[in-house]
């Protein structure tokens, strides 16, 4: 690894860049300026409305449909051709609405670099645009500040930042001005403060070292720039079946049309059949009603805080067979929390004991004998922890709030308590001393590392009262010590002393009070949803950036498994055989943001589709380049929600096991109305096909999109709120590479298009009666017989994917609506542009014949494909 700044000492690092410990003159500042550019990191190229709106006729079947409609304007068919164009204009404009109310509603949560900085500029401090800063700027932090640039630490006071959203440590790191092994990894870089990081405590100066795109932050958008845009399973499932369709119109239209003008057929007669068997292929309200199911999805999901920024993504979660989840904030609460305590032998679990402690000074023993209980004793600890402390609930040192926070939920009101024993003295906490001690009157509370209060402390409180601290007792706590940090608690010691004036009386008459163990736990609801993602086929692997002791406990309680793999393992691998190892790793700690896109990129080779989640800026490049990128509301950064296709809400594991839900029921009932389409498209193509060879016009363009629009449109739709079976979370993912067009799909395009067609061309004969050219009579009794045909063969579908035939009473509204539109081609002026006649109670008679002869057809493929043809996982044949 080449030497940074952070590995040498700090007054070369002030050579190397050419300054000194007073800063640069405002002339030099302005100089670099114009060298360097401003400390912006640039965003990932966002989409203009235009962009999005333009993206949405990005089909070959909307380019098929285009080529309809010139031809019908060339034919002199006006009203075909705008008929296709307002549904190619409404498909766009169904798809732009919902993508970008997406992108606006991420607005309010994009804030992530510090607006001012504090730099000194010939040898004073002033405030200035953190935009303006240089390599070789002097900075000032104190708590609360936001780092506005990389740089190297000259000197610190009690240095403690938040680097959660860029190295994905769960803990506050402190900071020292000492250089540190050059191939420590970023989480361990002690003498660098990072752009976009915040100062929880302490105050501290530092020489700018790298500003905008040369900081950790600028090398991530870089990353997210360079990252190619991933189709979801089902976009590129319709791509291939726009494909497919358009490449069958052409080869339909090159073998009729010779086929028509050998038979004398006019030029024109052969081009209006050319279109209609174009406009019968292509299912033109595809992408309408799978741009509106979706966006049912995502209202759906927003309701359950999960704002979806791409409508595919509701589809392809559905799809997702292995979860790659941050730990911190997403599995865990992302605060830290006092797990349990421990007083001389006894440990108390406070997660589950919110009564277990009574607040009692020291002067206020249970009994004359002075012996104190449990609960007193753990109340003493609480107690000293509350008044060593300078947070509150909501603002402090994490670990100090986590103290708060304890005495609260055990009965503590913190600030009375406060407000009766004030501070009078205090020694205040330094990375060097590591303790912390503050005198009221009398009495003194102290809390630090575990060895260096057991160092200070001659005494140890226990059930019997004060004992001597014995070198046996001192090594019981060091072993208590071990324990807790094998459960990857944090551990604190507290103690006392009584009869003190000031703070330097403290160490002479130290009192061991007990160790506190603290821990960022997992959230309560997550352990149920990861099981349940479990069963559902979905393997969920944490990768982050914390320390594997802390990463493997958690997974272990998640019941994750702990097979762990540090990010140092992984660059030591190559391509197969890291392959190879992320099918058994459960955990990956210490990884940085090039570890992750590897694990991503191996998962993704295997044939896995991947949706990973997180917060921080360093999560960015593996969102970006994930099927699904999952990042979190609450406390994501601008970066990552950016990069993401959905952002959670309430940053909440549980959520995605709730979407992965919504989006496999959602792809069911895209495959219902998927299939249902293209077996009616199939059976108009053999109509008018077959018909044409004949010499018959039967359906003209306009009569075919009518068609399309009535069954493509308010009952496909209906479709999409069809509820979902029971077992949608007991199947296996779906195979993305098997497509939407399964084993039972092809079986009931085929069998049900075959007994529409055979069924119409019997129609067709019949109402012909012997006549040389179709007339308007029978032109619209196979128009209207076909109309009420596929609303028959729609509950048919839906039984065979086991949907109960009344629980969506917005299909019986929708179908209701679609024959009334129909009636009004019939009865109204309407019909003089559709060329059809009305229909007298006779034809509504042979009508119902023709349902009554093709339902035994339609019930006997299905009955056929349930038994040769069972359902796999999501929707796929086995």
């Amino acid at each position: 690894m080449t030497e940074g700044p952070h590995s040498r000492p700090a007054d070369t690092v002030l050579s190397a860049q050419e300054t000194t410990a007073e800063g640069l003159s405002a002339e030099e500042a302005d100089r670099r300026l114009a060298e360097h550019g401003e400390n912006e990191v640039v965003r990932v190229s966002e989409r203009t409305p235009l962009d999005i709106f333009v993206a949405q006729f990005d089909s070959v079947l909307i380019w098929v449909l285009l080529a309809a409609a010139a031809i019908s304007v060339w034919a002199g068919h006006t009203v075909d051709a705008i008929l296709i164009a307002v549904i190619v204009v409404a498909n766009g404009l169904f798809g732009f609405v919902q993508d970008y109310r997406a992108e606006q509603s991420l607005e309010s949560l994009r804030d992530l670099t510090a607006p001012t900085a504090t730099v000194r500029r010939d040898g004073s401090a002033v405030s200035v645009d953190a935009s303006e800063l240089v390599p070789g700027d002097v900075i000032e932090l104190e708590s609360g500040a936001v780092v506005p640039a990389d740089a190297r630490l000259l000197e610190e006071t009690d240095l403690e930042v938040d680097e959660a959203a860029l190295t994905g440590e769960s803990v506050p790191v402190s900071k020292s001005p000492e250089p540190v092994d050059p191939d420590a990894p970023l989480a361990e870089h002690a003498s660098m403060v990072y752009k976009g990081t915040n100062v929880l405590r302490g105050r501290a100066t530092a020489v700018v070292a790298a500003t905008g795109m040369d900081t950790e932050v600028g090398a991530i958008a870089g990353e997210l720039a360079a990252a190619a845009e991933t189709q979801t399973p089902l976009q590129r499932e319709l791509d291939r079946l726009g494909r497919r369709l358009g490449f069958g119109v052409l080869a339909l239209a090159a073998l009729v049309v010779p086929l028509l003008l050998l038979r004398d057929t006019t030029p024109l007669q052969a081009a209006l059949t050319a279109v209609s068997l174009g406009v019968a292929a292509v299912p033109e309200g595809l992408p309408a009603v799978v741009t509106l199911t979706l966006a049912i999805g995502v209202r759906a999901m927003a309701d359950e805080n999960a704002l979806v920024r791409r409508l595919p993504a509701v589809e392809a979660l559905g799809s997702v067979d292995v979860i790659c989840t941050d730990k911190t904030g997403t599995l865990t609460e992302g605060q830290m929390t006092v797990s349990e305590v421990w007083v001389n032998d006894d440990v108390v679990d406070l997660d589950e004991t919110a009564d277990v402690a009574t607040e009692r000074s020291l002067d206020e023993p249970a009994d004359a004998s002075g012996e104190r209980s449990l609960d007193e004793r753990v109340g003493l600890l609480l107690r000293a922890g509350a008044l060593c402390n300078d947070a509150t609930t909501d603002e402090g040192d994490p670990t100090e709030q986590a103290l708060v926070r304890a005495a609260t939920d055990h009965g503590f009101d913190v600030q009375a308590l406060r407000d009766r024993t004030p501070r009078t003295d205090e020694i205040p906490f330094s990375s060097e001393s590591k303790w912390m001690a503050t005198v009221h009157d009398d009495v003194a509370y102290v809390k630090g590392a575990p060895e260096v209060i057991l160092s200070k402390a001659s005494k140890i409180a226990t059930a019997d009262g004060t004992r001597e601290l014995t070198p046996e007792t001192a090594d019981r706590v060091r072993d208590q010590v071990n324990a807790f940090a094998d459960d990857a608690l944090r551990v604190l010691a507290v103690g006392y002393a009584e009869d003190v004036s000031d703070a330097d009386d403290v160490a002479d008459n130290l009192v061991f009070g007990g160790l506190v163990g603290l821990i960022d736990p997992p959230r309560r609801e997550v352990a149920d949803a990861i099981a349940a993602t479990g069963r559902a086929g979905i393997d969920v692997k944490m990768v982050t950036g914390d320390n594997v002791r802390t990463a493997a406990a958690i997974a272990e309680t998640l019941g994750m498994g702990r097979a762990v793999m540090e990010g140092n393992d992984v660059e030591q691998l190559d391509d197969d055989e890291l392959g190879e190892r992320v099918e058994s790793v459960d955990v990956f700690a210490r990884t940085a943001p090039e570890h992750k896109v590897r694990i991503l990129q191996a998962l993704q080779a295997n044939g896995h589709v991947v949706a990973m989640t997180g917060d921080g800026v360093n999560d960015a490049p593996a969102l970006k380049n994930a099927d699904i990128g999952v990042a979190m509301g609450e406390r994501g950064t601008d970066v990552a929600q950016n990069a993401s296709d959905v952002v959670l809400l309430d940053d909440n594991y549980a959520t995605i096991e709730r979407a992965v839900e919504r989006g496999r029921a959602i792809f069911d009932n895209v495959w219902k109305f998927v299939a249902y389409l293209l077996s009616a498209n199939i059976a108009e193509v053999a109509i008018v096909f077959l018909a044409s060879l004949f010499g018959y016009l039967v359906l003209p363009a306009v009569q075919l999109l009518w068609i399309n629009l009535l069954t493509d449109g308010l009952p496909a739709l209906a479709l999409g709120a069809d509820p979902q079976s029971g077992d949608v979370m007991d199947r296996p993912p779906r195979d993305p590479d098997r497509g939407i067009v399964d084993g039972q799909m092809l079986g009931l395009i085929g069998g049900a298009g075959s007994v529409s067609t055979v069924v119409m061309l019997g129609l067709l004969f019949y109402t012909l009666d012997g006549l040389p050219a179709v007339t308007p009579y029978v032109m619209t009794m196979v128009f209207t017989a076909f109309v009420a045909l596929e609303f028959e063969k729609l509950y048919v579908i839906r039984w065979l994917r086991e949907t109960p035939t009344f629980s969506n009473p917005w299909l019986a509204l929708s179908v209701a609506g679609s024959l009334l539109l129909q009636l009004a081609v019939l009865y109204t002026p309407l019909r003089q542009y559709f060329g059809t006649v009305s229909l007298g109670l006779a034809d509504w008679g042979l009508v119902a014949v023709v349902l009554a002869v093709a339902l035994p057809g339609y019930v006997a493929v299905v009955a056929a494909i349930k038994r040769y043809l069972p359902r796999g996982g999501s929707g796929e044949a086995s």
